[in-house]
């Protein structure tokens, strides 16, 4: 596995990425940016146009919204004009129940739910990177989908502020969102 290209650049931030052009998708993380072309492939689609398409179905006449990728999650550090944040991510989808961090240009703060599915380009910087942000910024639930394994791996903020052991799924379980009280997906 390798990690996607990084620009050649010390650090970046939102001002910086606003610049770039529209057909290639990046990420920053950190200041540093990570090129996430190309497109991932129609099995990673295909799930994540199912888990999309259960929590919408399930969102329907409820407060929280869900998105799929790409979609801009910028994650403040503490009080920085909008240009200066350095990290901006694209989750594979993400479950936003606080309307007031969402605005025309997407999500800023945590979400509340964020479900990577891993791919060979991206899964080290999804289990490692995105894990310490999105513990980090108090993402309350992280999703790590491994497609070939067909597992999922679900980590839940504790009180610590910190992940605890993953819960571990396989084909056949039956997963309840923490977030989404009553929501059960099936591991295909």
């Amino acid at each position: 596995m390798s990690y996607p290209i990084k620009k050649e650049k010390q650090k970046y931030n939102y001002g910086d990425y606003l610049t770039w052009q529209d057909d290639e998708r990046w990420e920053l993380i950190d200041g540093v940016a990570y090129n996430m072309t190309p497109a991932p492939s129609r099995f990673h689609q295909k799930i994540s146009g199912e888990l999309f398409y259960l929590i919408r179905k399930y969102l329907k006449d409820k407060p929280c919204e869900v998105y799929a990728a790409p979609f801009d999650v910028r994650l403040p550090k503490k009080n920085e004009k909008e240009e200066e944040i350095d990290t901006v991510v694209q989750p594979d989808i993400v479950v936003i129940c606080d309307k007031t961090k969402l605005d025309d240009k997407g999500c800023i703060g945590a979400p509340d739910l964020v479900i990577e599915i891993i791919s060979p380009y991206t899964g080290p910087k999804d289990m490692k990177e995105k894990f310490f942000l999105y513990e980090k910024t108090g993402v309350k639930e992280y999703w790590i989908v491994h497609p070939t394994d067909k597992t999922i791996m679900v980590f839940k903020l504790g009180k610590n502020k910190e992940y605890g052991k993953p819960a571990m799924y396989s084909k056949g379980d039956k997963i309840e969102v923490g977030i989404l009280p009553g929501l059960k997906v099936e591991v295909m």
